[in-house]
């Protein structure tokens, strides 16, 4: 067993949840009056907490309007887009191969809310698979390394037996801030050689690469 924690991001990372993300915050941006987002800025926010998404992807919006576009995406993303998200192939079974050794934790960190994130839990019936969770609206969002910090504290982990796991350079650097180790996964919404920048222990292009790596 490489690390006794093994952390791992949600959107990009376990679930190919991009495409349903980006079409709903196009919709939202559109109903809230600031108009039509590009598919690539939206992609490059995927990973922030929804407030920080927000004013990255629209700079000067007055917090008015930035309620409501929060509100329309919250909408869009529940409710009233029917995009399918499913895990990506072999994420189910690599989680499971690593939740059969005794001593292995899992556990999620994610730019999600915690009530999108227990919501997908109840979805997927995974939420049982992991130890421990932190969204962004219970701590600070990522790239700062406050909610590695807390799953550190909760499941009294030191920072050298865990590693963190992602798709964007917001969990790698989050990471990094703290001494833990990191690994990029490609399949995401950063590219290759802007993961690279965070010096990751492993890149894995496949799911599969992924788990048999963790595996030891």
């Amino acid at each position: 067993m490489r690390y006794r924690l093994a952390i791992f991001d949600w959107d990009g990372t376990l679930m190919d949840s991009i495409a349903r993300i980006v079409s709903c915050m196009q919709a939202a941006s559109r109903d809230a009056g600031w108009g039509e987002l590009e598919p690539g800025a939206v992609r490059n926010i995927i990973g922030l907490g929804l407030p920080e998404a927000i004013a990255t992807l629209c700079p000067g919006i007055d917090a008015e309007r930035a309620e409501l576009l929060r509100a329309r995406y919250a909408y869009y993303f529940v409710e009233g887009d029917a995009t399918p998200m499913r895990f990506y192939p072999g994420v189910e079974a690599g989680l499971a191969r690593l939740r059969g050794r005794e001593e292995q934790q899992l556990a999620v960190a994610t730019g999600k809310s915690r009530r999108g994130l227990d919501r997908i839990f109840r979805e997927s019936a995974s939420g049982h698979w992991f130890h421990a969770s932190r969204t962004a609206d219970e701590t600070l969002s990522k790239p700062h390394p406050r909610m590695l910090e807390e799953l550190l504290a909760e499941l009294e982990i030191e920072v050298g037996e865990a590693v963190m796991i992602g798709d964007t350079e917001y969990d790698l650097e989050m990471a990094r801030a703290l001494g833990m180790d990191r690994i990029a996964v490609t399949w995401g919404v950063h590219a290759p050689d802007r993961l690279a920048a965070s010096r990751p222990v492993l890149t894995a292009e496949t799911v599969p690469e992924l788990f048999d790596w963790l595996h030891g």
